[in-house]
């Protein structure tokens, strides 16, 4: 598998002096991941948010690109801590610190410590279209407008 390259630049010098870099936990890893480059512990009490910072900032140099900030899937079975929103999205011209915004929905405060993985980072293409309004589509399918559970059980 070929890598592309993208510009990535520290914005806050404590990164590489005792916080890793994001990388890919292994050959087949997806996503990279992003860990808290903060000074000291930061807690999220149950039911908060706090933007974390990691330390990065990116130029992806492509608008044919984006980078998606996801949660971690250990940290949200265990503790009920994921990405407020569901997905971050970091655009291909947006060149400041890539922050997260972690959300503890668990019944306990959960320490955000120094260095530790907080959620991956993965990069995908992106197709932006040109809506075109209508008043009927061109074309029908079986579902149509068949929304919640339309299509059955199973």
């Amino acid at each position: 598998m070929s890598k592309r390259l993208i510009e990535a630049k520290v914005v806050n010098p404590i990164l590489f002096n005792s916080i890793a870099a994001p990388s890919y936990a292994t050959a087949g890893s997806a996503a990279m991941d992003l860990r808290a480059c903060v000074d000291g512990i930061v807690t999220i009490p149950p039911g908060g948010r706090l933007l974390v910072q990691t330390g990065i900032a990116l130029n992806m140099m492509d608008p044919g690109l984006v980078a998606i900030v996801a949660s971690r899937s250990g940290l949200s079975l265990k503790h009920g801590v994921c990405v407020a929103q569901g997905i971050g999205v970091i655009d291909s011209d947006y060149h400041g610190e890539i922050g997260v915004i972690l959300a503890n929905h668990g019944d306990k405060p959960f320490d955000v410590n120094p260095g530790d993985r907080i959620a991956q980072l993965m990069f995908q293409p992106v197709v932006q279209v040109a809506l075109h309004f209508t008043d009927e589509f061109s074309t029908e399918t079986e579902r149509g407008a068949g929304g919640f559970g339309s299509t059955g059980q199973a």
